[in-house]
């Protein structure tokens, strides 16, 4: 059986893997007050939670769902150095030397959940950039190898002239780049791992929607923080939780479906393709995650929704059976189908703007907000705290 993709249901396929430590967190019922309002407990909103304990300010923490029922619990499990564009395109746009500390600034990210969680969470196992799609097959109508592997040249030598860490990469997975720095992870382990790493002296609450926002004060069903400074680390519908946002960040929807295991190793790392549309990866115990296809069916996923399509879906399936292909077995059984929410801005650089009096948002994370995310979170406290402009790549 095929579990459909419903929100906050159990049909994610991260939420399968027996070495998550469940959590709950029980609902905000009365008003409290505390130093800092977070809204969000994402993978931003848990970093921005961390922040702010490390400077021994009391922190309240809210989630309309649960930790990671969003994004942050649903997305490719990637944890790649760099911003949405790869890095010799934000050069063009930013700056060779801010491109190349921001690529600095994430692998360094990396380190520090590798610190704080462990390498059985964090696997450092790199990742694979492949120009076309994974595999030797013919490549299906409109995907162009060719221009691919240009760009890969592209970016081999910006990362070699900054001493990026890259190597070129010719295998059965096709021809592209490896970079041996990145690492995989279940999003959902992080989410938990950091939440009980925090849960000692942030008070978090789940189920806790938020209706208002304003200057020092969080308004939700059931009661009102009461803040000195609110962080709003949300991603996906930001623009709707804070309409002031409108037009400069928009929700789309990202795909994924899981399967039932097949030998490990087929994937040995994070691998994705066609500038970065479609990506997979494997878990220790074989299951293939996969996801993508979002560009190919003209803009039906610039959406709120949270369901599956069969377009994209069947999309997502002909990923997984290309790998399939690569080691000669039958296409592995997929198990799970399901979508998450995210947002994009329109030059691609992430939000961390005052919205209000020391009301600041992060997000639009263009769909890598595994490490951009907690980055633009401690961006976003320094803002809120301290006043400090965000770097400039981000936009204010």
């Amino acid at each position: 059986m095929i579990a459909a993709g419903a929100a906050g249901g159990d049909a994610v396929g991260w939420d399968a893997d027996p070495m998550i430590a469940w959590q709950h967190f029980p609902p905000l019922t009365g008003s409290t007050t505390a130093d800092v309002c977070v809204v969000g407990l994402g993978g931003s909103g848990l970093a921005a939670i961390g922040e702010l304990l490390g400077r021994g300010v009391t922190v309240v923490g809210l989630d309309a769902g649960r930790v990671a029922g969003g994004a942050a619990g649903r997305n490719g499990g990637f944890l790649l150095g760099g911003p949405a564009h790869a890095v010799h395109e934000a050069a063009a746009l930013w700056g060779e030397e801010i491109a190349a500390d921001f690529y600095r600034q994430t692998l360094a990210e990396i380190d520090h959940l590798e610190m704080l969680l462990g390498d059985d969470v964090i696997r450092r196992v790199g990742s694979l950039r492949i120009a076309g799609l994974p595999g030797a097959a013919p490549l299906p109508e409109g995907v162009d190898r060719g221009t691919e592997l240009a760009d890969c040249d592209v970016q081999f030598a910006f990362m070699s002239a900054h001493g990026l860490p890259v190597q070129r990469y010719d295998g059965d997975l096709g021809t592209g780049l490896y970079f041996p720095r990145d690492a995989a992870m279940n999003p959902v382990r992080r989410a938990m791992g950091l939440a009980a790493l925090y849960s000692g002296q942030a008070r978090l609450h789940e189920r806790t929607a938020v209706t208002a926002i304003a200057p020092g004060r969080v308004v939700t069903p059931n009661g009102v923080v009461s803040a000195g400074a609110v962080v709003v680390a949300v991603d996906g519908g930001l623009e709707v939780l804070l309409p002031q946002l409108a037009g400069r960040v928009r929700t789309a929807r990202l795909q994924m479906a899981a399967t039932a295991p097949v030998p490990p190793g087929l994937v040995p790392c994070p691998v994705y393709a066609r500038f970065g549309f479609d990506y997979l990866q494997q878990d220790a115990v074989g299951r293939i995650f996969a996801g993508g296809g979002r560009d190919r069916f003209g803009g039906g996923e610039w959406t709120m929704g949270s369901n599956t399509t069969a377009e994209v879906q069947g999309w997502i399936d002909v990923l997984i059976a290309r790998i399939a292909g690569v080691g000669r077995i039958p296409p592995p059984r997929v198990t799970h189908r399901w979508a998450a929410s995210v947002g994009y801005t329109p030059d691609s650089r992430p939000l961390v703007t005052e919205v209000d009096s020391r009301v600041v948002a992060c997000g639009g994370y263009c769909g890598t907000g595994n490490l951009v995310g907690p980055l633009a979170a401690r961006a976003a406290v320094a803002l809120a705290l301290d006043g400090t402009v965000p770097p400039p790549y981000f936009a204010a």
